[in-house]
C-alpha cells in the first residue's frame, strides 16, 4: 500500500516528503491511518544521531489516529476505532510481566532498531529498498503506521483525537513521573527544572495530586506564566535567580521530589542539589549520548535516591485513558501546550519547537 512519510535520508539531514511503500499487517499487528501526530525533542535526537536509529528512515512516535485494518488474530479493536499508539515492547520478559514495559528487556530494538520486534522493515521504496520503520513502535511521520495491537490505546469518543498523540510519550512522561514514580504524599513539595512539555505535564499532573508547594524553573518568563495557570505554585526564573537557593527558600528547606526535564547536565546537578535527606530527584530529559554527572558522595549517603525514568513508566493502557479522563473533567488542560502544523511543514514544526516558540507542536497528516 503506498502511504506518505516524512523520510531522513541521513544523519542531520531535512525531512523529505515522500510517497513510500508500507506492508500489510502480519498476525498480532493493526494498520493506523494518521489524523495526527505529535513532535518530540527525542525526534530530533535521533534525526543528529544521539539516539541510533537506521537511516534512511521514518521518525515520528506520538501518533492518534483510525484503526484502517486488523491482523490475523487481533481481537479488541475495529475499524474505524480512534486509537493513540503507545510505546513497543515485546510483553514476554521479566520487566514486561512485572507491569514495567517501558523498561522491556529488548526496548532497543523495540524502539530503535528500524523494523518489527520480529525482523524486518515494514516501509520501502517504490523499487523495494526498505526504509528503517517502527520508531517507537509506530514511525508516526506518516499518514499510515504498523504497529502491534498491544500498542494502541483506544480514545474515548467525543475526545478531539487530532489532540491525543502527544500522550503517547511527552504529557504521559511528566504526568506518570509524578503518578507512578514520585507518588507524592499530603503536604509535599515538587520541583519541576524545565517546563516545556513534560515539565508543565508533570506539573499539572502534581497539581492533581496532594502535594502543596509545586516549583517550576526555567529561563522564559512566558513559560513561568504558563506554569502558574497550570498548577505552579511558584516560580524561579534560572536566568536571574540561584535556582537552589531559590527553591530551598520557597520550600523552607530541601524540597521532597525534583524532576529534571531538560537533560542538562549542569541543571541535573541544580536538581539533584534540590532534595534532601529521604529526598527524591527524577531524571526525566534525555542528555546527549555519553553525557555524564558527578554527585557528592557524602549527601547521596543521606536517603537521598536518584531514578530515571522513561515514558512514565508503567502501562500506556492504565495510564493514558487516566490523563484522557481527567482532561474531559477539565483537570488537565494539555491543549494548550499545543500548536497544530500542516505535515509538509514537519521542518518548521520541530525547529519552532527548539526555538521555544511553541511547546507541543502536532502534525495535522493530509488524510485527516
Amino acid at each position: 500500500m503506498e502511504i506518505t512519510a516524512a523520510v531522513v535520508e541521513s544523519t542531520d539531514g531535512p525531512f523529505s516528503i515522500q510517497r513510500v511503500e508500507i506492508a500489510e499487517p502480519l498476525a498480532g499487528e493493526v494498520l493506523v491511518r494518521l489524523v495526527s501526530s505529535g513532535i518530540c525533542h527525542t525526534d530530533g535526537l535521533a534525526r543528529h544521531g544521539d539516539l541510533p536509529f537506521p537511516l534512511p528512515g521514518v521518525l515520528g512516535h506520538e501518533g492518534a489516529g483510525v484503526v484502517a485494518a486488523l491482523g490475523p488474530g487481533v481481537t479488541g479493536f475495529a475499524e474505524g476505532d480512534g486509537v493513540v499508539i503507545g510505546w513497543a515492547s515485546c510483553g514476554e520478559c521479566r520487566n514486561c510481566r512485572a507491569g514495567e514495559p517501558r523498561y522491556c528487556a529488548r526496548l532497543g530494538e523495540a524502539i530503535a532498531a528500524g523494523g518489527r520486534l520480529g525482523g524486518g522493515s515494514a516501509l520501502s521504496r517504490a523499487d523495494g529498498r526498505p526504509l528503517a520503520s517502527h520508531f517507537f513502535g509506530q514511525s508516526s511521520f506518516a499518514t499510515y503506521s504498523l504497529t502491534t495491537a498491544a500498542s494502541l490505546v483506544r480514545v474515548p469518543e467525543g475526545l478531539p483525537l487530532e489532540l491525543m498523540g502527544p500522550l503517547a510519550c511527552g504529557i504521559s512522561t511528566g504526568a506518570g513521573a509524578i503518578f507512578n514514580t514520585a507518588k507524592p504524599q499530603a503536604g509535599a513539595s515538587v520541583v519541576v527544572y524545565g517546563v516545556g512539555t513534560v515539565g508543565l505535564a508533570a506539573i499539572m499532573a502534581a497539581r492533581n495530586s496532594p502535594s502543596t508547594r509545586i516549583v517550576a524553573v526555567d529561563r522564559h518568563d512566558s513559560r513561568l506564566a504558563l506554569a502558574k495557570e497550570l498548577g505552579a505554585t511558584d516560580v524561579v526564573n534560572a536566568s536571574t535567580d540561584d535556582a537552589v537557593a531559590a527553591v530551598t527558600e520557597i520550600c523552607r528547606g530541601p524540597a521532597d521530589f525534583a524532576l529534571e526535564c531538560t537533560g542538562v547536565i549542569s541543571v541535573v546537578r541544580q536538581a539533584v542539589d534540590s532534595v534532601g535527606m529521604l529526598g527524591t530527584c527524577i531524571l526525566i530529559g534525555g542528555a546527549p549520548a555519553g553525557a555524564e554527572f558527578t554527585l557528592d558522595h557524602i549527601s547521596t549517603l543521606w536517603g537521598k535516591r536518584i531514578v530515571g525514568v522513561l515514558g512514565g513508566s508503567g502501562h500506556s493502557q492504565d495510564l493514558i485513558p487516566a490523563v484522557m479522563e481527567l482532561f474531559r473533567q477539565g483537570r488537565f488542560p494539555f491543549d494548550r501546550l499545543v500548536e497544530f502544523f500542516d505535515f509538509a511543514d514537519v521542518e518548521a514544526a520541530l525547529e519552532a519547537s527548539y526555538a521555544g516558540d511553541v511547546i507541543k507542536p502536532i502534525l495535522r497528516m493530509p488524510s485527516a
